[in-house]
């Protein structure tokens, strides 16, 4: 196949930024390319190095703009696409009176098909090439969330949900029927194509002693899987699942008991953590999600990225689409700034962009494929241009530095900025037809 040229200024991360000035932690080329074919990346560096060693790729012109890896969001809600923005109150409440009603839905796989259209749309026009999602309880979601993936060939990992408990009947599987969905799933998507399963226990209070049992079942039989769950998001959820299982020594015991903690384990939220649970997180590798836009909107608290780093745990950040209010990591990221100012822990630009794409890369286990502009990785890219609206615009004409280029973007950004967006090396953007 012939290969494409793609001209910019081109920025990838080595490493995790120290400083707003920390040049050893990334590569950046004032005029860059990235060479793609085959779906990969075939070369990255100075344009006048790769052009002269892919003198017959086509070119695609996109200075002055920026191209990156694609984003990555590591924890965000399939079925929630219709849930963004529901007024008014706190997460147990908003399960029940939002988000289980718009869930039911999901039982017909037409709306399931229209809603995973509209769901990859949003994620591609605001820049995002991998994603982490929750399905719906029903098996037809999580068909429909990986057929369309597989339409676009994107990197994606999801799951079905498993609930037994304290939601509609409607919602509720068995523990066996959990397991046997799971299990054919797993089967039928995982490792096909750029597909990846996530075993997806909701989190402990709709999960039955039974169910987690069957959800340990599946991640011991199926250790190439992840494991995604919900932990320590609210201090009402907090206070209830201790309840539900009273001999847990905390929350995070809970998911400990059944074998559900390690390398490969996403822990959404992970706000009011005590020192053994932190412990623990960092002695297995499990990662605890940062959902910024979501913690402020439910009013479920702040997260505390560098007490967590201090204690060795590792970290990632998402959208949380429905609580979440964006679907942009460029967004999240302003959240996420604002809401470590309020913890006085500093959040510098460069780091913001590692996190969104090397970072969450290594979340996942996946930066060897995805979240870098390496030769050999996979080809999914984003291109932002920083002046795409009249006041960023403005703003630029100040900026000096790259880092506060970066700040810009993540602080006055939209999906307006994402200029172009790839995955495996063909242009995605559902709003440009001009190809």
């Amino acid at each position: 196949m012939s290969a494409t040229l793609l001209r910019g200024r081109t920025l990838s991360f080595r490493d995790i930024p120290q400083s707003h000035d920390d040049e050893a932690s990334y590569v950046y080329e004032e005029d860059g390319a990235v060479v793609v074919r085959d779906g990969l990346i075939a070369a990255s560096g100075s344009y006048e190095q790769v052009r002269a060693r892919f003198a017959d790729a086509d070119v695609v012109d996109h200075r002055p703009h920026l191209i990156l890896p694609g984003f990555i969001d590591t924890h965000l809600h399939f079925p929630q696409a219709q849930v963004i923005g529901s007024f008014g109150t706190k997460l147990l409440d908003w399960l029940n009176t939002y988000t289980f009603v718009e869930e039911q839905k999901f039982a017909d796989p037409t709306h399931c098909e229209r809603m995973a259209t509209h769901f990859f749309d949003n994620l591609l026009r605001n820049g995002t090439t991998t994603a982490v999602a929750y399905c719906s309880v029903h098996k037809a979601s999580a068909d429909a969330f990986f057929t369309e993936a597989e339409r676009r060939n994107l990197r994606m990992v999801g799951g079905k949900v498993m609930m037994d408990r304290n939601a509609p009947d409607a919602l509720c599987d068995t523990p066996q029927s959990a397991y046997d969905d799971s299990k054919d799933l797993i089967a039928a998507w995982h490792g096909r194509g750029r597909a990846l399963y996530a075993i997806s226990p909701r989190f402990a209070i709709t999960s039955t002693p039974t169910q987690l049992e069957m959800a340990q079942a599946l991640a011991a039989e199926h250790p190439e899987c992840y494991l995604q769950t919900h932990l320590s998001e609210n201090q009402a959820e907090i206070e209830l699942t201790l309840e539900l299982y009273q001999s847990a020594r905390d929350y995070l015991d809970v998911y400990e008991m059944y074998g559900l903690l390690g390398e490969k384990s996403l822990f959404g939220h992970c706000l009011h953590l005590g020192g053994r649970e932190r412990a623990a997180m960092a002695e297995t590798g499990s990662v605890a999600v940062f959902c910024p836009t979501s913690n402020l909107f439910l009013g479920s608290g702040l997260f505390d990225e560098d007490g967590l780093r201090e204690h060795g745990v590792r970290t990632a950040i998402a959208t949380d689409i429905g609580g979440g209010t964006s679907y942009s990591m460029l967004k999240t990221l302003d959240e996420a700034y604002k809401v470590l100012q309020l913890k006085n822990q500093v959040l510098n630009p460069l780091k913001s962009f590692f996190m969104m794409t090397l970072g969450n890369a290594r979340a996942l286990q996946l930066d060897h494929q995805i979240g870098t502009l390496e030769e050999g990785s996979e080809a999914d890219l984003v291109v932002l241009n920083s002046q795409a609206t009249a006041a960023m615009s403005l703003r630029m004409e100040t900026v000096r530095t790259l880092s506060e280029e970066l700040f810009v973007l993540q602080t006055m950004a939209d999906d307006r900025a994402i200029a172009d967006v790839y995955a495996a090396g063909k242009a995605r953007h559902p709003d440009i037809s001009d190809r």
